[in-house]
């Protein structure tokens, strides 16, 4: 049975103590999703220190960071429009911060930080907790009128008033789950076929030769959750700005 555990697809999902820290029944050890979760911040925070000594000239480096800048800028403009300029420094940071997370997943042996859904929707929590109160500064309670759409009879406004606060509370779950499953999934495959194709491998013969399929396939899809890191930072980082667009025009 151990051995079962020990190479199942979700161990690399679990999280271990690295300097074991406790209080009475409370637990705040440093982990290995701790670990990488600094690793992540450390890489973006060097990214925005890198901004503060860019040359007229720029080099190879500053060049990437504004095209990641541009790409991050342009998202902004196509989502929110001229009124999101406040808000491309919290855009450019979630970006990078998740993009970087998914990455750094990537490297063999190491942690996926947005693989665990308590990371996933304590960032879309703390983002739609944001999003509410730049609601509030636009609109104070006249965005209450959000729930209600415009025409809609008096007598039915309860039932379209709660149809709306689920759907509108909602977007946390549907933010958090989306990131959590697409990165806990790709992973889990990819273990799974690479713990296949080792099988086959070790077994010889006919199976040795073929092995060759599932590997070749585990190239492939690492090419797949490379490319699906970077489009669930995309997505994530549209779907803030298509919330704070609802918060500042109220659509």
């Amino acid at each position: 049975m151990s051995d079962v555990v020990l190479f199942s697809p979700l161990d690399q999902f679990q999280i271990r103590p690295i300097i074991n820290l406790s209080v009475g029944d409370l637990d705040f050890s440093f982990t290995n999703s701790s670990l990488f979760l600094l690793i992540a911040l450390g890489f973006a925070s060097f990214i925005l220190w890198s901004t503060h000594t860019a040359l007229l000239v720029p080099s190879r480096w500053q060049s990437v960071v504004e095209l990641v800048y541009e790409f991050v800028l342009g998202i902004v403009r196509e989502q929110i429009g001229p009124k999101g300029k406040y808000y491309v420094p919290l855009i450019f940071v979630l970006f990078l911060f998740i993009f970087l997370c998914n990455m750094t997943g990537m490297v063999p042996y190491s942690f996926t930080v947005t693989s665990h859904i308590a990371i996933t929707f304590g960032l879309a929590l703390a983002l739609f907790i944001g999003v509410n109160v730049i609601a509030f500064q636009h609109h104070g309670l006249h965005f209450f009128s959000f729930f209600l759409p415009s025409g809609a009879p008096t007598a039915m406004a309860p039932l379209f008033v709660g149809i709306e606060l689920f759907s509108y509370i909602f977007r946390v779950v549907s933010l958090s789950v989306r990131l959590f499953a697409n990165m806990t999934s790709g992973h889990a495959l990819l273990k799974i076929l690479a713990g296949f194709g080792w099988t086959m491998l070790t077994t010889g013969g006919v199976l040795s030769v073929l092995s060759v399929f599932p590997l070749l396939l585990v190239f492939a899809i690492t090419g797949l959750e490379l490319a699906i890191g970077f489009l669930q930072a995309y997505v994530f980082c549209v779907l803030i700005c298509l919330y704070i667009k609802d918060a500042i025009d109220l659509h």
